[in-house]
């Protein structure tokens, strides 16, 4: 089989993996989160995480390995469009990894603990700007693939 073409698969099935993900934290991060719902945020947030450390190391790969040549991409706008976009929703990602973690320890110590509402939804406001931002990067990579960009 291809090299290039397995890259491509490993490529989208980890990024559709990482939309899920997202999308499981966006419907999660609710105000009134308690309990073991904030355990499993937290092991959702470390999937996340890990989702998006999978989808960078294949991807940087697929630029050094695959078909099109590093390049290619190095040389296109598109490209370093959906890599802003993707640094921009990883920075969104902080404050609510951060918050998670502060609730995983208050309810270490308090096993009725809930996060305050005015917390949980400026944390929710940054889940929603990783939404806005992650439409960009099928546009940007839709854009690139048909060499726009070049």
């Amino acid at each position: 089989m291809d090299s290039d073409l397995i890259l491509a698969i490993a490529h989208h099935l980890a990024v559709f993996a990482l939309v899920a993900v997202y999308a499981a934290e966006f419907a999660l991060l609710r105000p009134g989160v308690s309990g073991p719902q904030i355990r499993q945020l937290g092991r959702i947030d470390a999937a996340y995480g890990g989702l998006a450390a999978v989808v960078i190391i294949v991807g940087i790969f697929r630029v050094i390995f695959g078909a099109a040549g590093w390049e290619y991409y190095v040389g296109n706008q598109a490209f370093w469009g959906k890599m802003a976009a993707f640094l921009v929703m990883g920075l969104l990602t902080i404050p609510p990894t951060l918050a998670i973690r502060r609730w995983q320890k208050g309810l270490a110590g308090d096993g009725n603990y809930a996060p305050p509402a005015a917390e949980v939804s400026a944390n929710r406001r940054y889940i929603h700007l990783q939404g806005a931002v992650l439409l960009l990067i099928p546009i940007f990579a839709a854009a690139m693939a048909r060499g726009y960009g070049s």
